[in-house]
C-alpha cells in the first residue's frame, strides 16, 4: 500500500513533511507512480540536488524494479562525475543505460519538484530491450511495450566513467 493510501485523511501537505523528514534521514528516496490509462508506471529520485546532481527517472519498469534500478544508478552518480545527457552509465546486471535530460522535470517529478522548488534538473535512465534496442528504435520490444523519453535524445558517444 502507499503512504497516501494508509493515510487518507491527510493532505498533500502532510506527504510532503513525510518525504521531508524521510529525506532527513537518507540521501535521496525514490517515488514511484502508478501506471495510469495508457501511461506506463515510472519512478524517479528525490534528493539528488541535496548532493548537487539532477534526479534519475525511469519509465516502464514496476515499481520495484524500477526503485532497484534507480537506487543503484544514484549511488554511481553521487560518487563520481556528474553525469551529462548523451552520457551511457554502465551498471552490472542492467540492460544498457542512456541518459535523456527530461525536458520538464517539473511535470513528470511532482514530489521532487515541490520539495526542491524551480529550476532543478532531472535525467531520465533510457534502457535498452532485450535484444539491445532502443525505445528510439523502430523495433524496439518488438513494436510492443512502451518506455516514453521524456526529452530529446543527446548523442556524446561516451561512457560514463565508474567510481574506482
Amino acid at each position: 500500500m502507499c503512504w497516501q493510501c494508509d493515510h487518507p485523511g491527510a493532505s498533500s501537505a502532510d506527504y510532503r513533511e513525510h518525504l521531508r523528514r524521510l529525506l532527513d534521514q537518507s540521501r535521496w528516496l525514490v517515488q514511484g507512480v502508478q501506471r495510469d490509462r495508457g501511461r506506463p508506471p515510472y519512478a524517479y529520485t528525490v534528493g539528488l540536488p541535496r548532493h548537487q546532481r539532477p534526479e534519475l527517472v525511469v519509465t516502464g519498469l514496476p515499481h520495484q524494479q524500477a526503485a532497484k534500478l534507480l537506487n543503484t544508478a544514484a549511488e554511481e552518480v553521487i560518487t563520481a562525475e556528474m553525469p551529462l545527457p548523451g552520457d551511457r552509465l554502465p551498471l552490472r546486471d542492467w540492460p544498457q543505460l542512456e541518459m535523456v535530460r527530461v525536458a520538464e522535470p517539473a511535470v513528470h517529478l511532482k514530489m521532487a519538484a515541490a520539495l526542491n522548488g524551480p529550476g532543478f534538473s532531472a535525467l531520465q535512465l533510457v534502457y535498452t530491450d532485450d535484444q539491445g534496442r532502443w525505445p528510439w528504435d523502430r523495433s524496439f520490444r518488438d513494436g510492443r511495450g512502451t518506455q516514453p523519453v521524456l526529452g530529446a535524445r543527446t548523442i556524446t558517444r561516451k561512457r560514463y566513467p565508474r567510481h574506482a
